[in-house]
């Protein structure tokens, strides 16, 4: 390989290495309960939390740069708060009430235009399980700093 590729390479290289280390920076910001952790199978970076009465799970990118949660044990009433805060009521088909009035179920959505994909589980115990895959890191930054925000508003005082 020519000296000028290897040098264009390596560069792109530390590029990538700061968006990621930046996209990391932007989810503790917004979620400060997220901390190191193994890699997960997206080869990514990847972030863990979990807290008793909150619920637990993992951040990570891709290396697409695009990222995923997956959430369990989540009060259904703060999935409520943050899908109503992000997207309003019903944009799942879980009805007029929100997430914080669904129906035990499957929820999902697939956006065509990012090809990310959402699936909140509402469980019969009142808890919820959260899978947002292929995200851009901008909108999960934003569904994590919705989530702080609710979990924050439930905790005592």
């Amino acid at each position: 390989m020519q000296p000028h590729v290897i040098t264009a390479i390596h560069d792109w290289r530390i590029s990538w290495d700061e968006q990621q280390f930046a996209a990391q920076e932007a989810f503790t910001a917004a979620f400060p309960a997220l901390s190191p952790a193994d890699r997960c199978p997206c080869l990514g970076p990847t972030l863990r939390w979990e807290k008793p009465g909150e619920g637990s799970g993992k951040v990570c990118l891709d290396d697409h740069g695009r990222a995923t949660i997956e959430f369990e044990g989540v009060p259904q009433a703060v999935v409520g708060m943050v899908m109503t805060e992000v997207w309003g009521p019903d944009w799942f088909d879980e009805g007029p009430g929100g997430f914080a009035e669904a129906a035990p179920g499957q929820y999902s959505y697939e956006d065509d235009s990012t090809y990310a994909e959402y699936y909140i589980n509402v469980l019969e115990n009142g808890l919820t399980s959260i899978a947002l895959s292929y995200a851009k890191v901008d909108d999960i930054a934003a569904i994590l700093d919705a989530l702080e925000q609710a979990l924050a508003a439930q905790r005592p005082a």
